[in-house]
């Protein structure tokens, strides 16, 4: 047998310290280079040197592009998809430590010196002390599941594995799926080229807590879903010594975000797993300096998962909630009116933003409509959340009369929640996976909805209903700046399971890798897993021989 680079535990942790090395914060030069990089990286493995067009780049927006490399077995068609990011969040928590997040082994051996050692959680210092962690950005939140995949990819094809394994490695999940997003066609297309059935999408993504105490190993059987509904509040400007010829905008968005923090309404209880509950993300006036004019526009975004509920079905919610709080606005605010004995500016309206941009296209026309859209969509320091957010604005000043009013939209991004709990496959992967555990004394347990949000959420759609319509219309920037490929996601039928190492406190500077889990324990567990996918007597033999 041909020696494997990254077939033990020290060769594979070389490799994980590698691949994190390579900063490849979301939105940054590292982001782009990072690809490449990765594909010269598996390019020394002769597979790939021996079949070169199995492994190719492709293109994610932004200068960022995804990878996909398949090892295809000449007799299979049923295909494992292998999916993870490469992009990590930011590293700014770090401090002065912050020039070593991206190197594990110098990070963790610092974090054991006194003038470090101390500023640590009492939890995390633990850890460092059993000498079994690893500390550093992105090896938990994943490049420790890239790395594993690698692994895999390299066993599979020296041994001739009899199922074929496409590895698909994306930029951009921490902020918007830009990179999977852009991949789900590129999947569609490999598989209809390459003759392959999609048997399983297999993310790697780590084993989350559930709790700040919970230190259980889980895989995942699904995926839970975000969507982010969002608001704008259009009153009316006054100077300060005249506040009753206006009403701020600020008043009014107190009483949707009230009314939206923590709000029951929005819990889906599915499987005995529960959603957590909808909070803001984020509220702001548009003024842009000060001055003693009123704010009369502000806006807010809102936090809401999902498991069963569509775009379609939260929107509605949304609604009602809007129509509840803004009838309490107006309730408050005719007692105000009465009690200063002034006529007031009305009451507030509630409209979503496709009752907005229709209104605007019969008064202004469409060519007026895109110039404004246009305008906003070319400002280069604004998001896709804030180009949202800025087109209502841009419509409401040129549709006063519509005012005072609320308007609800939705903001990128949009996870679908996926779920693969009742099928066959998954359920026997499950089992397979505890009983692997146990050879090495340990215990996993299964989780319905990974609770971390990821890639999975863009495969294996299931809406006969459409009920993703209320997303594409009531997003500003959507088939500008931002798309998802609902149609394409549909045709990536097969189920969802992650299976990832075990570690803590991804997003924070004391985000840290279980060694054993990642490098001694996960490598079994998904060789057992790939291997169980074998479908035929004589494959099976061949594939443990």
């Amino acid at each position: 047998m041909n020696q494997l680079l990254w077939g033990t535990p020290s060769t594979l942790r070389s490799l994980l310290c590698e691949l994190v090395s390579w900063d490849s914060r979301t939105l940054t030069e590292g982001e782009n280079t990072f690809a490449p990089k990765l594909e010269a990286k598996l390019n020394e493995l002769a597979y790939f040197i021996n079949n070169p067009n199995q492994l190719a780049l492709h293109d994610a927006g932004l200068g960022r592009q995804a990878v996909t490399a398949l090892y295809k077995h000449p007799e299979a068609t049923e295909t494992i998809v292998l999916i993870s990011h490469f992009d990590t969040v930011w590293t700014e928590e770090y401090g002065v430590l912050e020039p070593f997040a991206f190197y594990p082994e110098m990070l963790t051996k610092m974090l054991s010196e006194p003038q470090h050692n101390a500023d640590l959680p009492e939890d995390a210092r633990i850890d460092l002390e059993t000498g079994n962690y690893l500390f550093g950005r992105g090896t938990m939140d994943m490049k420790m599941g890239l790395a594993l995949h690698m692994q895999l990819i390299e066993k599979a094809s020296v041994e001739k594995w009899p199922i074929n394994l496409l590895l698909t490695t994306v930029p951009d999940e921490e902020v918007n799926s830009a990179g999977m997003r852009a991949a789900v066609a590129e999947l569609v297309r490999i598989r209809e080229e390459q003759g392959l059935t999609y048997k399983l999408f297999l993310n790697s993504e780590p084993s989350f807590s559930q709790n700040p105490t919970d230190i259980a190993e889980y895989v995942y059987s699904g995926t839970i879903g975000k969507i982010m509904p969002a608001a704008l509040f259009y009153g009316k400007e006054t100077h300060v010594g005249e506040p009753m010829k206006g009403m701020t905008a600020n008043y009014i968005a107190s009483y949707l975000t009230q009314r939206m923090e923590w709000n029951e309404l929005f819990r889906e209880t599915v499987l005995g797993e529960s959603t957590p509950l909808p909070v803001s993300l984020q509220q702001k006036d548009l003024k842009l300096q000060y001055s003693t004019q009123t704010p009369y526009r502000a806006v807010a975004l809102y936090n809401v998962f999902l498991m069963k509920r569509t775009a379609s079905e939260v929107m509605d919610l949304f609604e009602q909630v809007a129509l509840e709080a803004m009838s309490a606005c107006n309730d408050s605010y005719k007692i105000i009116c009465e009690r200063e004995q002034v006529k007031g500016v009305g009451e507030v309206n509630v409209l979503r933003y496709e009752q907005l941009l229709e209104h605007a296209l019969i008064k202004l026309g469409a060519k007026e409509v895109d110039r404004l859209k246009q305008e906003v969509l070319h400002n280069e320091e604004w998001d896709d959340r804030e180009k949202s957010l800025r087109i209502v604005d841009s419509l409401m000043i040129q549709c006063q009369e519509l005012a005072p009013s609320t308007v609800l939209l939705y903001a990128p991004p949009y996870y679908p929640a996926i779920n693969s709990s009742d099928n066959p496959l998954v359920i026997q992967s499950i089992e397979l996976m505890k009983k692997t555990a146990e050879t090495f004394n340990n215990t996993v347990e299964q989780i319905h909805y990974f609770n971390g949000i990821c890639d999975l959420s863009y495969v294996n759609y299931d809406d006969d209903a459409n009920g993703w319509a209320a997303f594409e219309r009531n997003t500003p920037v959507w088939g500008e700046t931002y798309s998802i490929p609902f149609t394409e996601m549909a045709q990536l039928k097969a189920p969802v399971l992650n299976v990832g190492p075990f570690g803590k406190d991804a997003h924070q500077r004391t985000e840290r890798l279980h060694v054993d889990s990642a490098f001694v324990e996960m490598p079994v567990m998904l060789e057992t897993l790939v291997k169980s996918m074998c479908v035929t007597i004589e494959s099976l033999e061949t594939c443990t021989g």
